[in-house]
């Protein structure tokens, strides 16, 4: 997906995955044509094919229209996805309830607000996303706005229960404009066919820096002398047991059972990198890391855990202005216990290739992210 050209690239890893070959090209100005939007985000099967979810309309070029309303869209369809899309305007991720043809959207911002890093004054003033939203998945209409608070800026990442009888799921809230916390929301639904609510489940506090140095801090966050955890990605293990938090500020990356969806309890913890901390690995213990846990996965089998380390690279250079290199890390999982060990032999690394940086890992076979396996 190019979140700047709207171009998408279909790759080809089947015959050879160390060789991969592009496939197919859809190039922006057909994208845009045949979508009505642009800047592509981020790709699910589901119904009937694929569907990709954009962060600006199909007029975003230099103009007001990059502040058009985004949304989801099916790729093989023609136009919009949405028939009524109600009060949803920003949008960033989007999952569903299959059996209950329900889909969930979140909110991040408009093309203007992202591609060339966060805007202090349009966050401070709360115009990031801070809702999720409910649409029938077969009438393509909206149906509900789930409201968190205009202090919970950017509503990012969804993961739904895998178990296809479910109806309820979590959202990661990136920054809270209070007190400088990321947050974790739970919604549900009021039995098969009610409406649903949204529920704050987690806090994760920003952690404050001594006078003496604040300088170290980037220049973004001097006047509040305190590291936001800046929540910027969550996973859930295919047996809806644990939920995985990456803290791209501070360097966590934590652990939560969440068996009692509505009150889940931390039971790990692994630190690597930080805007503060830096905290290196095992593996080269003298190597302090910039960069944090960002994008997770989890294998299939909830045993392995992996995180690599850039966010997106305008959004990098604010908070790590001197760079984040490129790395990737692991923890096994003991699948008795569920204790999370960090794996001291893996962790390829170096310097960015030309600003190529690390940013999502996919695994072989599927993994607790891919697509919509668990539905009956």
């Amino acid at each position: 997906m190019g979140l700047r050209s709207s171009r998408i690239h279909f790759v080809d890893v089947r015959d050879d995955p160390r060789n991969p070959t592009i496939a197919k090209v859809i190039e922006p100005e057909v994208y845009k044509a045949r979508s009505g939007y642009s800047r592509p985000h981020t790709a699910h099967c589901g119904p009937e094919g694929i569907y990709v979810t954009n962060l600006g309309s199909a007029e975003g070029g230099r103009g007001a229209g990059r502040d058009r309303p985004a949304g989801p869209r099916h790729l093989r369809g023609q136009g919009t996805w949405e028939k009524d899309r109600g009060e949803q305007y920003l949008a960033y991720d989007f999952w569903w309830h299959l059996n209950h043809d329900r889909m969930i959207t979140s909110e991040w911002g408009t093309p203007r607000q992202v591609e060339n890093g966060v805007l202090p004054e349009d966050l401070l003033a709360g115009r990031y996303g801070n809702k999720v939203h409910v649409f029938d998945l077969v009438r393509r209409t909206h149906l509900q706005t789930l409201e968190l608070g205009p202090q919970y800026q950017m509503a990012l990442e969804l993961r739904p229960a895998h178990d296809p009888d479910q109806q309820y799921g979590f959202v990661g809230v990136v920054l809270s404009l209070e007190d400088l916390s990321g947050s974790i929301w739970c919604w549900q639904r009021d039995g098969r066919d009610g409406e649903f609510t949204i529920t704050k489940v987690f806090d994760i506090p920003a952690e404050p820096v001594a006078d003496e140095d604040v300088d170290r801090l980037p220049e973004l966050l001097r006047p509040f002398k305190a590291v936001p955890p800046l929540i910027t990605d969550i996973d859930l293990s295919v047996d809806d047991r644990f939920l995985y938090v990456s803290c791209f500020g501070t360097g966590q990356s934590i652990q939560l059972d969440v068996t009692d969806p509505l009150h889940p309890r931390q039971v790990g913890e692994i630190r690597l990198g930080g805007i503060m901390t830096r905290a290196s690995h095992p593996a080269a213990p003298d190597l302090p890391l910039a960069g944090a846990p960002q994008m997770v996965e989890i294998s299939r089998d909830g045993r392995r855990v992996y995180w690599t380390n850039s966010l997106y690279g305008a959004w990098d250079d604010q908070f790590y202005p001197d760079g984040v290199g490129a790395w990737m890390a692991k923890a096994d999982i003991d699948p008795g216990t569920g204790r999370m060990t960090l794996d001291e032999r893996f962790f390829p690394h170096g310097d960015d290739f030309r600003g190529n940086r690390v940013h999502q890992t996919h695994l072989e076979g599927g993994d607790a992210s891919s697509d919509s396996y668990c539905f009956s």
